[in-house]
């Protein structure tokens, strides 16, 4: 289903994103592209997290700065991640979550500089199953795919994507879902699927990791979190809501 076509109020976007959530929130406490080290998966799967992970963990502590972005990009991506999840009275949008700071992140990060691809080639058109088939980095397609649609909202709407009315973003956005715009420098296909993967990831991510603030997402849907030993719970809330205080990766250090 399109993303006009959810807009319209058949299925409501925050519906989905509800399902979504209750399904991959517990994977989304690590960023699900794929940077995270072996002892930052150890940590939110036991609980124990390292030393150095602590460390990593306190130099974002109130960090709001861009890292990869630059003016004109993080506004897209403010506006962008803004449409594909708005606040609505269900719950929050995905920039007042910070998930335009999580994209950052993630690609000034490892993943976003294609530490986990393999990058060398041939590369062909291949299929969805055979995975990622382009020489750039993630970053350098999200980069890329931003200047095209800059490129293009300038050229039909003179105007910038941040500077057109929440519906002509929305229009444009479903129109790189349905491949109805034609992106010169990267595949349309990748770049919308892959900003709308990091906007997902980031709404319902760990906080630590930029998007999510104050784990509302997690709140939301009634997901507690990172704390995985539930064992002492069960026969007190057999048959019964358990409701909890989200617990984040820095909340167990």
């Amino acid at each position: 289903m399109s993303t006009r076509e959810k807009s319209q109020g058949d299925v409501g976007r925050r519906d989905f994103l509800k399902l979504f959530g209750a399904a991959g929130a517990a994977a989304s406490t690590l960023p699900l592209g794929g940077s995270a080290s072996a002892d930052e998966m150890v940590a939110a799967a036991t609980g124990k997290t390292h030393r150095h992970v602590t460390a990593a963990a306190k130099s974002h502590v109130g960090s709001t700065g861009y890292e990869f972005f630059n003016v004109d990009e993080s506004a897209f991506i403010e506006a962008a991640v803004d449409t594909l999840i708005p606040s609505d009275s269900t719950g929050p949008g995905a920039k007042e979550l910070g998930v335009a700071t999580y994209v950052d992140r993630q690609m000034a990060g490892g993943y976003g500089k294609g530490d986990r691809l393999y990058l060398e080639g041939p590369f062909g058109e291949g299929t969805p199953e055979q995975g990622y088939q382009l020489p750039m980095t993630p970053s350098e397609v999200i980069r890329a795919g931003i200047a095209d649609v800059r490129a293009y909202v300038q050229k039909s709407h003179k105007s910038t994507f941040e500077g057109l009315s929440a519906k002509d973003r929305a229009e444009v956005l479903a129109d790189l879902e349905s491949n109805k715009i034609e992106l010169p420098t990267v595949p349309t296909a990748t770049f919308f699927g892959l900003l709308l993967q990091l906007t997902i990831e980031g709404y319902f991510a760990d906080p630590m990791y930029g998007g999510n603030k104050d784990a509302a997402a997690w709140k939301m849907i009634g997901f507690p979190g990172a704390d995985a030993m539930y064992a002492d719970k069960i026969e007190p809330f057999r048959n019964k809501p358990y409701k909890a205080e989200p617990k984040g990766i820095q909340d167990l250090i």
